[in-house]
């Protein structure tokens, strides 16, 4: 199913990461599927019930199979 968004809302979303670069619908591996993927650090946020969700907490980050991004996580 492809990602419907509003043109308009898709314009003025941009990454929380401090690039804030503009998303795209989809990801590198699949243009339909329900994710936005920030067109600079490649970060993958996930789209749930037509809301994106723009938590670096819920991110998926470049080069890692479907595990959140967690590179701000404190470290023990």
């Amino acid at each position: 199913m492809a990602l419907t968004l509003d043109a308009q809302l898709l314009e003025i979303l941009a990454c929380p990461s401090p690039d804030h670069a503009p998303l795209r619908p989809g990801t590198p591996d699949d243009a339909e599927a329900e994710a936005l993927t920030c067109t600079s650090c490649g970060r993958v946020y996930p789209v749930r019930d037509g809301i994106p969700v723009l938590l670096l907490d819920e991110a998926v980050a470049p080069g890692t199979a479907g595990e959140p991004d967690d590179d701000h996580a404190d470290s023990a």
